[in-house]
């Protein structure tokens, strides 16, 4: 397995370039972090990831977790690697101040999230799911529940976790079947959970869950979960762990990928309950959940990009180093590296432009999500908040899915010697086929999009998102690589507006029909905005050619990369559009007995 290096050029031009740092740097909160802080604290992550992370993630992968008498053990420099991450503040880095936090943009927290998840994606599942319950909690919880979790959480002192699933219920829900009783000042907890990520490990004093349960008074079906915070240990008044709470890990499962991720069992209330503490009101449960979910589905994506980027760097080195064959593109009889190959070329500029589209859409993505939380207009925020709804399910969905593939390409560049486990390329693989799966897959992802977003503002998000990315595109340079790939990127976004007409025409009447061609839909929306925002980094790099200091081989590289996108994946788009509008048919007329 080659080394890993965080792609800082790239990054900062997308962070300043597409995503929008310097206005979001901009708003009254952030006052006092410029553009030099955000570079030095790029380059400390880049440093700490490829010097402390990546090195684990292969003997993470070989040695994975193990799980005794319901006690977890991490693999070997797991413990140490924590403890240097949050002593060094990563955990906090984009949470207020006030509970220890940072204060950064989630945008840069993106950017550092990736170099996480490129250099250990199992280690990063943990600190992804204490973010989350750390916005939960920070949104809904009472102050006393705050003080009590919140500065620990942010310190990553403690873990925190999400508990949906059951057996039975799957993704559905409203089939949750884990009970709370009220008594007295708290609840007491009885179930089951199963595929909880870092459910039990020994990286933290004290792992906090969070946990969708239904009260005893409360009516069948998901208006009726609420959501607790149970303590692995209680939490004495001083703030001290104090005896054990009734919450047990039965086991820990045996996984396709991430093998150094406890993926655990969790039993509560085998004796007496599971003590655990309502957060905000009663029944709005999956409401408080979705706040973590959210983010968590933004991750997903992340992680899906970042494992993408490590198979892109491990393909390419590859590449470099493989001697074989003579090159009908150099005209040698000579044998040559594999790179020299038109088709090896064709699959490194594959992933290569669909890692840099993802990127885009990624940060894009983060950058709304500061305005939403952040712009002091409560209007802006609103109309930001509602683009936001459009936008996860295309990162979770669309980079997921992209980030499988990229990983898959990978393999290829390798040959057999991708096959090969000690190559370490079938690793990302492995670990990346998870992200279009958990956090809701990529149907349900899509079906999100078209049901609760796109037929119930009537298109109102998705059309404002187009009328945005169509300005990005006009007044551009005059080259000739800009204008083909403006011109792919208009394309694109007529061939999508088609796309949504018909979906909210038909879907009036029909919401069926839409519904079946969802995943095409998604898709058809991640390859335009990917090209579109893709489009505007070339753009960016275009501008920058005539500035001292630049390094002009990684612009001129960038147009090409854009270029590539815009002839060999661009098309993509049309034939997602097709399937969208002409497939449905099919997919519903087919019965039960006929496959």
């Amino acid at each position: 397995m080659t080394d890993y290096y965080a792609p800082l050029s790239d990054m900062k031009l997308v962070l300043n370039g597409v995503a929008g740092l310097d206005k979001i740097l901009q708003l009254p909160c952030f006052n006092g972090i410029d553009e030099e802080l955000v570079s030095a604290v790029l380059s400390e992550s880049s440093k700490f990831t490829s010097e402390v992370l990546a090195p684990l993630n292969k003997t993470g992968d070989e040695i994975g977790c193990e799980c005794n008498d319901g006690h977890v053990t991490t693999a070997p420099g797991w413990k140490d690697a924590y403890r240097q991450f949050i002593e060094s503040g990563w955990n906090g880095l984009a949470f207020e101040p006030e509970w220890g936090g940072q204060g950064l943009p989630w945008l840069v927290a993106t950017a550092v999230q990736e170099m996480w998840h490129s250099a250990n994606m199992s280690f990063g599942l943990c600190p992804l799911l204490t973010q989350g319950a750390i916005r939960a909690l920070s949104l809904h919880g009472s102050k006393e529940l705050q003080d009590i979790y919140l500065n620990r959480l942010v310190s990553g002192e403690w873990a925190g976790t999400m508990n949906l699933t059951e057996t039975q219920a799957g993704s559905d829900l409203s089939a949750v079947r884990t009970r709370a009783v009220e008594n007295g000042d708290h609840y007491l907890l009885k179930g089951q959970k199963i595929f909880i990520t870092y459910g039990e490990h020994d990286l933290t004093e004290n792992i906090i869950h969070f946990v969708l349960a239904r009260a005893s008074d409360s009516p069948d079906g998901v208006k009726g979960i609420s959501l607790f915070v149970v303590p692995k240990f209680l939490v004495n008044q001083d703030g001290t762990c104090g005896k054990r709470n009734d919450v047990h890990c039965v086991s820990i499962e045996h996984k396709l990928g991430i093998n150094a991720s406890p993926t655990a069992v969790l039993s509560f209330g085998e004796n007496d309950g599971a003590v655990g503490y309502l957060i905000g009101e009663k029944n709005r449960g999956l409401e408080y959940m979705f706040t973590m979910m959210n983010l968590a589905r933004h991750a997903v994506g992340v992680e899906g990009l970042a494992i993408a980027e490590r198979a892109y760097q491990q393909a390419r080195e590859f590449a470099k180093q493989r001697i074989q064959g003579a090159s009908v593109a150099l005209k040698d009889r000579n044998r040559v590296s594999i790179i020299n190959h038109p088709d090896v070329r064709r699959m490194l500029l594959t992933m290569k432009s669909l890692i840099e589209a993802m990127r885009c859409v990624a940060y894009y993505t983060s950058g709304i999500f500061d305005l939403s939380n952040r712009h002091p207009d409560e209007n802006k925020r609103r109309e930001y908040l509602s683009e936001l709804g459009v936008l996860i399910p295309i990162v979770k969905g669309w980079c997921a899915e992209i980030g499988t593939e990229v990983a898959s390409v990978g393999l290829q560049v390798h040959g057999g010697m991708g096959f090969i486990e000690e190559t370490g390329a079938a690793q990302h693989y492995r670990d990346v086929r998870i992200t279009s799966i958990y956090e809701g897959t990529t149907g349900i992802q899509a079906n999100d999009l078209i049901g609760r977003k796109l037929l119930k503002d009537q298109g109102v998000a998705i059309d404002k998102l187009v009328e945005d990315l169509s300005g990005k595109l006009e007044n551009v340079g005059e080259s000739e690589a800009i204008r083909l790939i403006v011109a792919a990127s208009k394309s694109g976004l007529s061939d999508l507006d088609h796309s949504t007409r018909w979906v909210l025409g038909t879907g009036k009447n029909a919401p069926e029909l839409p519904i079946a061609t969802s995943v095409n839909y998604l898709l058809q929306l991640g390859y335009v905005v990917g090209g579109c925002l893709l489009a505007q980094s070339a753009i960016q790099a275009e501008e920058m050619m005539n500035h001292e200091g630049v390094d002009e081989s990684f612009l001129h590289a960038k147009i090409i990369t854009a270029k590539f996108y815009a002839t060999h994946i661009m098309p993509r788009a049309r034939a997602c559009a097709e399937a969208t509008v002409n497939s449905s048919d099919s997919i519903l007329e087919i019965s039960e007995e006929q496959f």
